[in-house]
């Protein structure tokens, strides 16, 4: 198997590699940098020090969150260790490779798949056979195909081992995790929220029996909270942004002037403000919008594409969606989706707009939906929202919209 993958042996290679440090004493300043997808520009190398990655995004030590204070400590916990954790998405996302480091941590099993691309049936045997317990994945690109593989070739009772089903750096949408929870009444659907500039920040937890919420809201860590563009604390029902205090990152390598923009100083603070827009709830919880750089303004309205989304997916018909905006004389702009189609279905323009009614406010409809053979997303999931914009521009000029 090893030599299917192209890998070493850890063991032997330490083994041969030479005891000489040729290198500074590690300190906690260290740095590690990951970058970010470029969902919506050029990706970025956000620069963590050592100790701030390891209290922002592994988990501190524990898996729990609560944080060590000691090296000895992690290994007196790991003693105990239970987890047994498959990373679906790729290692070159944060989402693996957060929730690898953490549960290694832990005293935990990270399970690796030998497959080069994602395919869910193999992933479900997979589970299986390793007893997995916490599958990770990246939102509803992930969650689909599992999904369906689960009704057609999978019996859920093989993998009801899976006891937590993790969703990082995209929401599921909630009639994905409806279907989840209906094949698996034992496993919780998480859905993590967090960025690769702020690290792990909150959660959404669903179960079987429970109502997911139409709209994503999270129970966020106490360094989190929502600031006004002064910067100030947002009062409960105002948009803002959510942002991240603590152990956050210093900047992006090589880029001074985001760097003050996304990691601002404050009375001597540093935040972690990325641009995702938000509201305080009463309950103390945070509703997320969606990311501000992807919003669209359509008569003075924001939109923002994920909510559409998630309602444009929740019709029987549809099967994924990206939501984009373009050009309008009379609004700014004009809300309008690229979908695929599941196979046998062909909706109508206006059976969409109705289903579309039942969840959203007249004005965040699209004026437009196209149909692509496949929606472009990142290999880790992520939306490729630079392409659906091109392809709709495209469509637009040939008039090739749904009717």
């Amino acid at each position: 198997m090893l030599e299917g993958l192209s890998a070493v042996e850890y063991e032997a290679a330490l083994s041969a590699s030479s005891p000489l440090r040729d290198f500074a004493p590690r300190t906690a300043d260290d740095l590690y940098i990951l970058y970010t997808g470029g969902t919506t520009g050029m990706p970025k190398g956000v620069m963590w020090r050592h100790e701030d990655i390891f209290f922002g995004a592994f988990g501190g030590g524990d898996f729990d969150g609560r944080s060590v204070t000691t090296p000895e400590e992690i290994a007196d916990k790991a003693k105990s260790g239970r987890l047994r954790c498959l990373p679906a998405c790729p290692f070159m996302h944060g989402t693996a490779h957060w929730i690898a480091f953490t549960t290694l941590f832990s005293g935990g099993t990270v399970v690796i798949s030998k497959d080069r691309a994602f395919d869910p049936t193999s992933l479900w045997s997979l589970i299986a056979e390793e007893s997995v317990n916490l599958l990770v994945i990246v939102g509803d690109a992930f969650a689909r195909p599992l999904v369906e593989a689960l009704n057609d070739d999978v019996e859920a009772d093989a993998v009801s081992c899976c006891t937590v089903i993790l969703s990082g750096g995209a929401i599921l949408s909630p009639s994905v995790k409806t279907a989840l929870t209906d094949r698996l009444p034992g496993t919780m659907i998480i859905d993590g929220y967090g960025a690769s500039e702020t690290g792990g920040q909150g959660r959404s937890v669903t179960v079987a029996g429970s109502e997911p919420s139409a709209r994503p809201r999270f129970k966020v860590n106490s360094q989190t909270m929502v600031l006004t563009e002064n910067f100030l604390p947002a009062e409960v029902g105002v948009v803002g942004l959510l942002a991240r205090r603590g152990h956050v990152p210093i900047g992006y390598l090589g880029d001074p002037i985001k760097s003050a923009a996304t990691f601002p100083i404050i009375d001597g603070v540093r935040w972690s403000v990325p641009g995702d827009h938000a509201v305080v709830e009463a309950d103390g919880l945070i509703t997320l919008l969606g990311r501000g750089s992807v919003s669209i303004n359509t008569g003075g309205e924001k939109v923002y594409p994920e909510e559409v989304e998630s309602a444009l997916k929740a019709h029987a018909g549809i099967f994924d969606a990206i939501v984009v905006g373009l050009p309008d004389e009379k609004w700014g702009e004009r809300v309008v989706a690229v979908i695929h189609l599941r196979e046998a279905h062909a909706p109508s323009f206006a059976d969409i707009s109705e289903h579309l009614r039942t969840h959203l406010a007249g004005y965040k409809l699209p004026r437009n939906i196209y149909i692509s053979p496949a929606i472009h997303r990142s290999p880790s999931g992520k939306p490729d929202y630079r392409w659906a914009k091109e392809f709709a521009l495209e469509a637009l000029s040939m008039n090739r919209g749904l009717a």
